[in-house]
Formats: C-alpha cells, structure tokens, sequence
C-alpha cells in the first residue's frame, strides 16, 4: 500500500518520530512522509511511535491508497526531498 504519513510533536520527541519514520518511509518535508509499506510494516512503524508518543498531545496523521497512482502529486515551490533523484 502507499501512505502519506503527518505527524504534530511536542518539541522533545520530533527528533525521534523523524529519525523512527525514516526507517519506513521517505521524509518529504518537515513532519511528512510517504512512501509504499507492507500492512504489518505500518503496524510496526505505528507501534514504534506510541512507544514515545504522548496521544493527549501529539498526532499522527496515515493516508492511505492501494497504489501510489491513485494520487495525483503537485509541487509548488521547492520540493525538500527529490525521491527522482539517486546518487
């Protein structure tokens, strides 16, 4: 499946939901990602996160899509993170 992850943060643990969701997913830009992932990949990365999460203040935010060509991508501006592009 091919998600579109979001996630808000108390100040303390940004650095670690970033460095938890680049192991799943490619970083976008400042809290976005996406990327395909297995069904039990996502519950692993979901469950990763709570472990440091507190839910009564932060969020995470999965969109969800069969197939990455069910969306249709428009960038305007910069673009962070150029997955076109490999070294």
């Amino acid at each position: 499946m091919y998600v579109i992850l979001v996630y808000d943060m108390g100040e303390r643990r940004v650095v670690k939901m970033l460095k938890h969701c680049r192991k799943y997913l490619n970083w976008i830009q400042n809290s976005v990602f996406e990327g395909e992932i297995t069904e039990v990949k996502l519950k692993e990365l979901v469950l990763g996160a709570k472990k440091f999460m507190k839910e009564e203040e932060d969020s995470l935010i999965i969109f969800k899509s069969r197939n990455e060509r069910w969306l249709e991508k428009e960038i305007i501006g910069q673009e962070k993170n150029d997955l076109g592009t490999f070294l």
